[in-house]
């Protein structure tokens, strides 16, 4: 990161400060009073749960230069500075104090395959001969390794300064998640972009938007605020909310580009599933390419549809987009393929988390899977509780075998959260301990079976009351194959 920056106050904010303030030096900026360090501008923000205001004092006390708020706070003795909206002076601030960004940046919305979407475009940027990265719930990818960034899309701060470290690291190209959260919150405002995508929109993150109006409304913040006019608007044609997007993208003078079966731009013709793989038929510029995708499922085809549809649009050629098609490697905890046993069942880990992703996963695996599918699965605590019987459901649905249990209860009773999704399913077997319940569902697996461990994904920890206890669907997996005869992929 760049060290030893300075400005003056007035060079951060847009709003007019009196010329008392605006000289005043600032050589950081801190949204968490635990972080503020001397010299540091301070923005109180106002969150779900806690106010900001609350902490101005401790900024004060740990060196904060002053305090940019939208009330005005008591107690405090450093200079105060009033805004209409905190949080898009935030941006517009971190913007400014890190300036350098790629040059080709990109954002991706959407509730399910996102994480997918920018890595296998980071992928295919790469075999473009390009110096590419993602940002997102996977944290930064770079050629040279990856960090853990925290969450799907950071705040501003950390947003712009992990950009301009990747800017001055040579990286041309970043992919990135945008997250309903982060649009609200305005945390991508200040961000280059040069183009758009949006997969689809399903159950989730209700706890915080309360309704699918809502959450849809603050996804479509990506086409109606953040993008510039002209700039590709890529859309899954197929997505049942693909109609709300693509009215926002031509309003808002977009470059609407539809990719998927019913993709005027990217279309996909024909797929056919193979053991590993499978083999899509793409119609483009009015040429047919054949490609054989070396992952499983029709979900996965249709991120890597998004992906290519978004290189394309910023003019790759085609026959590099779809000769890269031919060589994604999966992301880790997305349809990820752990290895088999000895009797010859397959293991897969998965984030499905959400009816809609655990409905489209599980229908993604049957061509795959000859035998049953055993599926293990629960739900997060202090988060959205109707869709847990609609879980329920879905694995009752697609499922031979299911075991419930638990998965980041949080705060709540991690009885009553399984007994909760058992309600819809009250066939499967409850088995708290997330280790044991994997083992007992490889154990009963036979050839040609299908284990399915969704939930966690590339999760490392398990998260009970305020602590996050080490743990990983993928290591159990492992340690169970390799003391039992099993082959690792």
């Amino acid at each position: 990161m760049t060290q030893d920056k300075s400005y003056d106050l007035k060079e951060l904010l847009s709003n007019p400060i009196n010329d008392e303030y605006g000289a005043i030096k600032i050589s950081g900026l801190a949204s968490d009073s635990r972080k503020v360090k001397n010299g540091d501008l301070f923005f109180a923000l106002q969150g779900v749960l806690k106010n900001g205001a609350d902490f101005a004092k401790a900024a004060q006390i740990a060196g904060a230069a002053a305090i940019v708020s939208e009330v005005n706070v008591d107690g405090v003795s450093i200079p105060q500075i009033i805004v209409k909206d905190a949080r898009d002076a935030l941006s517009h601030a971190a913007a400014i104090f890190y300036p350098a960004q790629p040059e080709t940046i990109i954002a991706i919305t959407g509730t399910n395959g996102k994480s997918s979407t920018v890595d296998f475009l980071r992928q295919i940027w790469a075999a473009c001969g390009h110096r590419a990265a993602s940002l997102g719930t996977l944290g930064a990818i770079t050629p040279e390794g990856s960090v853990n960034l925290g969450f799907t899309t950071p705040d501003p701060i950390s947003l712009h300064a992990n950009l301009e470290d990747l800017a001055q690291r040579n990286i041309t190209h970043v992919a990135m998640e945008s997250s309903s959260h982060a649009l609200v919150q305005k945390r991508m405002h200040g961000v280059k972009l040069k183009a758009g995508g949006f997969s689809n929109l399903t159950q989730d993150h209700l706890d915080y938007h309360e309704t699918m109006d809502s959450y849809a409304e603050a996804k479509m913040l990506l086409f109606t605020d953040l993008l510039p006019k002209s700039s590709p608007a890529v859309v899954n044609a197929d997505a049942e909310y693909a109609p709300k997007y693509e009215e926002a993208a031509i309003n808002s003078g977009l470059d609407l580009k539809l990719v998927g079966w019913r993709g005027n731009y990217l279309k996909i013709q024909e797929l056919w599933p193979k053991p590993a793989s499978q083999r899509v038929d793409y119609r483009f510029e009015n040429k047919t390419y054949p490609v054989e995708i070396p992952l499983i499922g029709e979900f996965q085809a249709l991120n890597a549809t998004m992906a290519a549809g978004l290189a394309l649009s910023l003019g790759e050629k085609p026959e590099n987009v779809f000769k890269a098609l031919t060589e994604l490697r999966p992301v880790k905890g997305r349809m990820e393929h752990i290895g088999q046993t000895k009797e010859g069942a397959h293991i897969f880990v998965d984030y499905a988390h959400t009816p809609d992703g655990l409905d489209v996963l599980l229908r993604a695996v049957r061509p795959h899977a000859p035998g049953k599918i055993i599926l293990v699965f629960g739900c997060g605590g202090d988060r959205d509780k109707t869709k847990r019987p609609k879980m329920g459901a879905i694995g009752a649905k697609h499922a031979d075998i299911i075991i419930v249990t638990d998965d980041n209860p949080r705060t709540e009773d991690a009885q009553i959260i399984r007994r909760e999704i058992m309600v819809a399913v009250p066939q499967a077997q409850e088995i708290a301990d997330r280790k044991t319940a994997i083992e007992t569902a490889i154990k009963m697996a036979g050839a040609g079976d299908a284990v399915i461990i969704a939930g966690k994904g590339h999760e490392t920890g398990q998260i009970v009351m305020d602590k996050i206890l080490p743990f990983s669907d993928q290591e159990t997996a492992i340690d169970y194959l390799n003391a039992n005869g099993g082959q690792i992929v």
